[in-house]
């Protein structure tokens, strides 16, 4: 488990009485900061403004979340050619 994920899946229990169409496998993501023991001193900063709109001062600790329906719209343009 050393290595950094955006992402992990899991699979819920499905229960046999349950009236919806079950999702059988959910995603949650993983933010940076959980892979870091400790912060270490002098790490890259965003400006004030910009770490407003990022959510976090330091770089190494943004993360962009996407949604899936994002994901798959980006990997669709990246693949259509102009």
């Amino acid at each position: 488990m050393n290595r950094h994920t955006w992402y992990r899946t899991y699979r819920p229990y499905i229960s046999p009485m349950d009236p919806c169409p079950p999702i059988k496998v959910k995603r949650y993501s993983t933010p940076p900061n959980l892979f870091v023991g400790f912060q270490p001193p002098g790490l890259e900063q965003f400006p004030a403004l910009a770490a407003l709109k990022a959510g976090t001062l330091w770089k190494c600790f943004y993360d962009p979340y996407y949604s899936l329906k994002e994901l798959k719209r980006g990997s669709e343009n990246e693949t259509a050619s102009p």
